[in-house]
């Protein structure tokens, strides 16, 4: 009998094949983007020390106030600026973009040009 994988399994396997293979340092910290059904999250993590430098969400005052869905294209690039204007702010330019497992095709794709066009450089 054919077991049948749940999605979020395969997603989960995915992010810790990306993983694997680089992570986040002080000097190029790692953009780390998370999607759910409702909203959008993103961190800018050093994984040397384990801690998040920068991060924005969907679910901010500021950012959710300006938004008429929190799940749409245009929410994510609107998160992507947000997260890019903070990181620049604490003087980050330079990151690792990390997609979580998800494809790099719309709402991730949308954030990462934002944030690109903003001022990060990945």
């Amino acid at each position: 009998m054919v077991k049948k994988v749940n999605k979020s399994e395969v997603r989960i396997k995915k992010h810790n094949r990306i993983r694997n293979r680089f992570s986040g340092t002080p000097t190029r910290p790692r953009l780390a983007v998370f999607r759910s059904n409702n909203h959008m999250y993103a961190q800018i993590i050093d994984d040397t020390v384990g801690n998040t430098l920068v991060s924005a969400s969907t679910l901010e005052k500021g950012v959710k106030a300006e938004l008429e869905k929190t799940n749409d294209v245009a929410a994510a690039a609107m998160l992507g600026t947000v997260i890019a204007k903070k990181a620049l702010e604490k003087g980050i330019t330079t990151v690792v973009f990390d997609r979580g497992g998800f494809i790099y095709q719309g709402k991730v794709q949308a954030l990462a040009e934002a944030a690109r066009e903003a001022g990060l450089n990945f």
